[in-house]
């Protein structure tokens, strides 16, 4: 009798499982983007406390055949994270909600906040029940400054490799399979543009989590802080 019953309870439990986790396979409305994001809004945006850039625009994630991070060598990095996914790829400044297709697929940019100084790549892909494994994302901002600004460095950090571009021209890239840490990686010395300067990077990511950190420092290593984040004043 008490076999029976266990058996009972067991089948039950299996039932409730296999049940829970066919729902939890075939659900696709959106986990959602909080705690790490909000909606950026269109007041400007100083950096944080350290300097750090936290309002960004992310495409959606674009697939990618490899998910390891084995074959991440510099020339396997770069060759994919200059490619021509997209028209106006290098050259047009999107606007939240804009779509471009990649492949057979339609992806949109997102304007948001990150809740901490670095941004959650992975938390943003999975908060939109997109793959987040095997991709690349795209990130885009502008960044205005008050004056021009000699001899900074734009100082980066990503997991993993990423390359990273200031008014077009390349500025920054971390090669190979790595973490993020805060200023792994800086710049030769650049000039920030009186106005509007973009700011635009490339990270790719096999398996494992993925973000990335980017904010300007002097030549003593001094965050720089008079800037302001304002995509309203994007333009193309």
């Amino acid at each position: 009798m008490k076999t029976w019953m266990l058996s009972l309870v067991s089948f039950a439990a299996v039932l409730v499982l296999t049940t829970t986790e066919v729902c939890s396979a075939s659900d696709n409305t959106p986990r959602g983007l909080a705690p790490y994001f909000t909606a950026a809004t269109s007041a400007p945006k100083a950096p944080d406390s350290e300097g750090f850039l936290q309002r960004w625009l992310l495409l959606e994630p674009i697939n990618k055949p490899n998910r390891s991070n084995a074959g991440f060598t510099d020339s396997y990095v770069r060759a994919n994270l200059t490619t021509n996914y997209f028209p106006g790829q290098f050259t047009v400044v999107p606007r939240d909600g804009d779509k471009v297709t990649v492949g057979d697929e339609e992806l949109a940019w997102h304007a948001v906040d990150s809740a901490n100084y670095n941004v959650k790549l992975f938390r943003f892909a999975s908060g939109l029940n997109k793959r987040t494994y095997g991709v690349v994302f795209w990130a885009v901002t502008v960044v205005a400054s008050p004056r021009e600004l000699k001899g900074v460095r734009m100082a980066v950090g990503s997991n993993s490799a990423s390359m990273w571009w200031l008014n077009g021209e390349e500025a920054v890239d971390l090669f190979g399979d790595r973490r993020m840490v805060a200023d792994d990686c800086v710049s030769k010395r650049v000039t920030l543009k009186k106005g509007k300067n973009v700011i635009r990077g490339a990270v790719i990511n096999g398996p494992g989590l993925s973000d990335f950190c980017v904010r300007f420092i002097d030549e003593k290593g001094a965050p720089i802080q008079d800037l302001v984040i304002d995509l309203n004043n994007s333009g193309n």
